[in-house]
């Protein structure tokens, strides 16, 4: 049973979703809790996987391996499970659970066909994070692109079509060049299998060598796009902010989709084991990183609504996992993985609370509301100043809220994203640092200490106007439906600085395991001579 437990996250929301189609709108009750079934049943595989991971099954190095048809590799469709893969899948699976818990009652009935759109995304998503070549890749690629065009457009309206139009023409260019990108490599290497590229690049021929460096950049730019790099990730605030609440929380883990991706393939094809090819790209993604940093630090500044502000974090925290994918080293892997989980974490906790806060979007943040402070006008004090003011349990219920909210956005403490940031920029300012750009590690460390600041700033200065400044604003209904996933995940959130040591642990598992391109191999195929190195 176990060895077919590998592809139940394909399996699940597949048949799941197809089962929603053909129930149709005639019982949306038993939609919805056919959804949340399978997310119940997602998480629960995905964390049996994580553990399987930790503990591989028959003394191996990766957590498992599934032939699909039982064709050999690399001739067939494989789905390769280790340790970073099954992090990606409880990350997606806890997503999906809250994400959909908080759009029964309301979002999810803006439109048609919410329900077996948010299964194939999520079947699109697993899959992305479990195939073990790139051509399956492609194909889950664009299942979970086509689920998030409906997504992205649900519930219809100008703002949202016109967002939702232009993300689809982006991603479309993206696909473009994800087939451009995979012909060039298929072309130079006769393989789309990871672990059989990993093994043919080191002796590909001098002269073709360029070639395959510019099937892999095109490639690159690809999920560059997805992970919103600079100058490509100009659609991402703008989209997200469109998006209905629930929908721009899934979409968190989307942008990290292309950095997993990018991580992935850099350590495994151009790693140290890659000959002439080793350390392909890493500078570039240095610096794309810090750009994309910088812009993201400019647009918080600058946004003026919550949903934009939370899709310029995530510039934020897109450029600062570039920048330490483009590191190469396996101790700032590790903090950059529990950053990622951290982060995708507390944006989706900032996207549902931004809904519960502006249902209709109409959150939008004045300018020179404050009245300027003026201790010398006896006039501005009057007795019904000191009068006792009540804040409402709701109020104060949405006002911790967004206090946790910024601090795991701005990565201070008592929350998670502090100690990831700790675990990620402690090393790179080590005397054994070797960043690809010399001095790379000083300024990347002053740029995310300086994000943190200007994500303070911004969080802070909304903060101010929504609860704060205009006393005739009238929050809405706090729902227990809407308010409890939000909660759950700051919760978690929590939780991870609680029991840092494990999680931490873990993640230096899952370094050391992707910096090594033998373990891969040697796992998909092991009577390969790359697989027999020592």
């Amino acid at each position: 049973m176990s060895a077919h437990l590998l592809i139940a996250p394909i399996v699940i929301p597949l048949l799941v979703g197809a089962l929603q189609l053909l129930i149709g709108d005639r019982r949306p009750g038993v939609k919805s809790a056919l959804g949340l079934v399978s997310c119940v049943a997602l998480l629960a595989t995905s964390i049996a996987l994580l553990v399987m991971a930790a503990d591989p099954p028959g003394g191996g190095q990766l957590g498992g391996v599934y032939r699909i048809g039982d064709w050999p590799t690399p001739f067939g469709i494989v789905l390769v499970l280790d340790r970073l893969s099954a992090v990606m899948l409880t990350l997606t699976a806890v997503l999906g659970l809250t994400t959909l818990q908080f759009s029964l009652r309301r979002w999810a009935r803006l439109g048609p066909h919410f329900h077996p759109l948010f299964q194939f995304l999520l079947m699109g998503l697993n899959g992305a994070f479990l195939t073990g070549d790139l051509f399956n890749l492609f194909v889950f690629f664009e299942v979970l692109l086509a689920a998030s065009y409906g997504l992205a457009m649900h519930g219809s309206g100008p703002k949202r079509v016109g967002a939702g139009l232009h993300y689809i023409v982006i991603n479309l260019a993206a696909s473009m060049l994800f087939l451009i990108g995979v012909s060039l490599i298929f072309g130079v290497t006769g393989t789309l299998n990871m672990a059989a590229l990993a093994e043919r690049i080191p002796a590909v021929p001098e002269n073709t060598r360029n070639l395959l460096h510019a099937g892999a950049a095109i490639l690159g730019v690809a999920f560059l796009v997805k992970a919103a790099m600079w100058p490509l990730g100009f659609w991402l605030p703008r989209t997200y902010d469109a998006a209905a609440p629930p929908v721009a929380a899934m979409f968190a883990i989307m942008t990290k989709l292309g950095i997993y991706v990018l991580l992935r393939l850099s350590l495994l094809l151009f790693g140290d084991e890659a000959g002439p090819s080793a350390g392909f790209g890493e500078r570039w993604l240095m610096v794309g990183g810090a750009a994309t940093l910088i812009v993201g630090m400019i647009g918080m500044l600058a946004a003026k609504d919550l949903g934009r502000i939370a899709g310029y974090s995530l510039l934020v925290s897109a450029g600062t996992l570039l920048a330490a994918v483009g590191f190469d080293d396996p101790a700032v892997t590790a903090g950059a993985l529990f950053y990622l989980v951290a982060s995708t974490l507390g944006a989706a906790a900032f996207f549902l609370l931004a809904g519960v806060i502006a249902p209709d979007g109409d959150d939008e943040i004045e300018d020179q509301v404050l009245e300027a402070y003026n201790p010398t006008n006896a006039p501005l004090f009057t007795e019904e100043d000191e009068t006792i003011v009540l804040i409402s349990a709701p109020t104060a219920v949405l006002s911790a809220a967004f206090l946790a909210c910024t601090l795991m956005v701005a990565g201070l403490p008592p929350f998670s994203g502090f100690l990831a940031k700790f675990a990620m920029l402690a090393p790179m300012i080590s005397p054994q640092a070797a960043p690809a750009i010399p001095g790379g590690g000083v300024a990347l460390f002053a740029l995310i200490i300086l994000s943190s600041l200007c994500s303070l700033i911004a969080m802070v200065r909304a903060g101010i106007q929504i609860f704060w400044a205009d006393p005739d604003r009238n929050l809405p209904t706090v729902r227990l439906y809407e308010i409890a996933p939000v909660l759950g995940l700051l919760g978690l959130c929590l939780l991870l600085t609680v029991v840092a040591q494990g999680p931490m642990s873990y993640m230096r598992g899952v370094a050391d395991q992707i910096h090594s391109a033998t373990i891969y191999v040697s796992g998909v195929l092991p009577d390969t001579s790359l697989g027999r190195r020592p």
